[in-house]
């Protein structure tokens, strides 16, 4: 799943605003425990996927993603002994003790698995919807050599993967135990930001980057960055808020406590409209 220009008010934010947007998605899911909130996140997530236009890829990240959180959701109630209702009754493991499951266990368990499948679905927008070379961009004010490097070691994708596929091949050759998984990832990374930087070291010399550059004309807010950016410090202030003022509040040991009620229901509404208004502007949207 890679970036695509698409014609939604998404694609057409700048990098900071549409980034921002997504993380600050992530950063209210990881902010908060309670269920209301986390379902909250999760329609947002999949209405801003849905009106920028990313239907297919929706759908293929929850083919991905649904399994993943229900294996996080379930291995909570396998690890863990707290809660006061026993649902189901365990054999007595040594070292581990009793593997009894708790009705508090396996809610939480839920929580965990639906937070992560926000988070997972959060990181596929920004992946499909924020420019990569404009993020890119962004970093070259700080170090142009550093953007540099990064641009071509992304730009190198392939390549790594024809590296990765001949050192587990040349791995497999080798006499005795296999080498783990882990040192041919090294090496091939290693091998990544080597290859970048000779490759940046000789653009340098050939003059790359070393000529005076016209001064950056500073390019105007759309409606679309404000709206985006706008929604992102509202969420961004919602995900500080919440867990400060002691909103909605969720506590699944020894007794599962899940208040529901104005301000519960007000903070799921605000996060739900705050994400999706920005896309009822497609003016200016182009393809």
């Amino acid at each position: 799943m890679t970036y695509r220009r698409r014609p939604s008010p998404l694609h057409a934010a700048r990098a900071p605003a549409s980034g921002g947007f997504c993380l600050a998605l992530g950063t209210l899911a990881l902010a908060t425990d309670h269920p209301l909130i986390l379902v909250a996140v999760l329609i947002a997530v999949c209405g801003a996927t849905l009106l920028a236009g990313l239907r297919r890829e929706l759908v293929r990240a929850l083919l991905l993603a649904v399994p993943f959180a229900l294996v996080v959701a379930l291995i909570n109630p396998l690890v863990t002994r707290e809660g006061l209702t026993v649902i189901a009754r365990g054999p007595d493991v040594p070292v581990l003790g009793v593997m009894d499951i708790t009705l508090e266990a396996l809610v939480y368990g839920g929580i965990l698995g639906l937070r992560a499948l926000a988070v997972v679905l959060t990181f596929n927008l920004y992946a499909l919807a924020v420019d990569p070379d404009e993020v890119l961009r962004l970093f070259r004010r700080v170090s142009f050599h550093s953007a540099l490097t990064a641009t071509i070691a992304t730009r190198m994708v392939p390549v790594l993967a024809r590296d990765g596929k001949r050192f587990a091949d040349a791995q497999r050759c080798r006499p005795g135990t296999p080498a783990p998984r882990l040192a041919v990832v090294r090496a091939v990374a290693t091998g990544a930001l080597e290859r970048a930087v000779d490759v940046a070291a000789t653009l340098e010399v050939r003059g790359y980057g070393t000529a005076r550059r016209a001064p950056r004309q500073a390019r105007p807010w759309s409606r679309h960055d404000i709206a985006f950016a706008t929604a992102a410090v509202v969420l961004f202030a919602l995900a500080a808020a919440i867990p400060l003022a002691g909103l909605a509040p969720f506590e699944p040991y020894p007794a599962i406590s899940t208040p529901v009620g104005v301000p519960e229901l007000a903070a799921a509404v605000v996060i739900v409209a705050v994400s999706l208004l920005p896309f009822a502007d497609r003016r200016g949207v182009v393809g």
